[in-house]
């Protein structure tokens, strides 16, 4: 039997023991090389463009020749203000990295010692770093599509008298979601967070191209797909798959990741914050066989090239 591929030796390139042995200085010398691979990591303005610059070696900062504007390797990036060392967040997108089934907040505060905060908002900034990989992407060839519903669990009464039918809509909890998933066979996957298992209908005609293939299961709301699409359904009360590619095999098992990600890290995950849980396991999941050195420096890329995040800086503040 094949050894597969997360316990072999090729999905593990990087280790905070390599990360602390380097130093500060290798640290640094990596985000440079990322934010300014154009010019192999030297600087470059980020207000006017200019490659000439003076470097002020007591704060790592530099100063533009062109408009005297003083900035950093983290300027006008997710990590702009950043107060973590390069080590400790070059450490931090390691472990992030390592957990390829999530990390629950309270963990990475603790690997990292760092609070509770600190650690909850890096998470999500990394979150949104990652999910601007696909944010214009669009699918072709097989795809598959599929919804899942999340969160809003109401507790039943304790006396059998006081318990109502859950399964009636006025007696459900407004906060629970749906993850409307679109998977490519060998492809990526996007995600989205809707109301409805129906609105992925929409998502479809404008994220698949019409010439691909969709699979779908046999709810009742897809059926409007073949007028756009060559289509191919499931009846999953029958059988889950035709052995012949007819299946969802492969967006389920995006939602598997999914569900073990809330239940078993996160335990709970607010609705409106569930985008970022499916995007991150959507990510996990398209890039489940690249090593989690090639998964780090792919986040810490994604991180320097992203602008300063409107949702999470500043987020503890104005929530209190």
């Amino acid at each position: 039997m094949a050894q597969h591929f997360l316990l072999s030796a090729e999905a593990r390139s990087l280790s905070l023991k390599e990360i602390y042995k380097g130093g500060e200085d290798k640290a640094y010398a990596t985000f440079c090389k990322l934010r300014w691979e154009d010019t192999q990591g030297e600087p470059v303005c980020p207000k006017c463009g200019c490659l000439d610059s003076y470097i002020i070696s007591t704060r790592r900062k530099f100063k533009c020749a062109a408009c005297s504007a003083q900035f950093s390797v983290t300027s006008g990036t997710i990590f702009a203000s950043r107060k973590m060392a390069f080590t400790d967040l070059l450490a931090a997108i390691c472990i992030f990295v390592n957990a390829v089934k999530g990390l629950s907040a309270l963990q990475f505060s603790r690997d990292l010692c760092v609070q509770y905060k600190t650690a909850w908002v890096l998470a999500h900034k990394l979150r949104e770093a990652l999910a601007a990989e696909t944010e214009f992407a669009t699918l072709d060839g097989e795809v598959e599509i599929d919804g899942a519903y999340f969160g809003g669990h109401v507790r039943p009464e304790n006396r059998k008298e006081d318990r109502k039918d859950r399964r009636l809509k006025k007696n459900q909890s407004d906060k629970r979601r749906v993850v409307v998933a679109l998977r490519e066979r060998d492809g990526r996957t996007l995600t989205f967070v809707r109301n409805s298992e129906a609105d992925g209908v929409d998502i479809a005609k404008e994220r698949i191209d019409a010439d691909s293939i969709v699979y779908a299961d046999e709810a009742t709301h897809w059926d409007i797909l073949d007028m756009n699409f060559d289509t191919g359904r499931i009846n999953h009360s029958e059988a889950y798959s035709d052995r012949n590619g007819k299946h969802t095999n492969w967006v389920e098992s995006y939602f598997s990741r999914l569900r073990r990600m809330v239940s078993g890290q996160h335990h709970h995950v607010s609705h409106k914050y569930l985008y970022q849980y499916a995007n991150h396991a959507a990510w996990c999941e398209d890039h489940r066989r690249r090593s989690n050195g090639g998964n780090a420096a792919g986040i810490l890329g994604a991180a320097l090239d992203h602008p300063v995040s409107r949702t999470w800086k500043g987020y503890w503040q104005r929530a209190n």
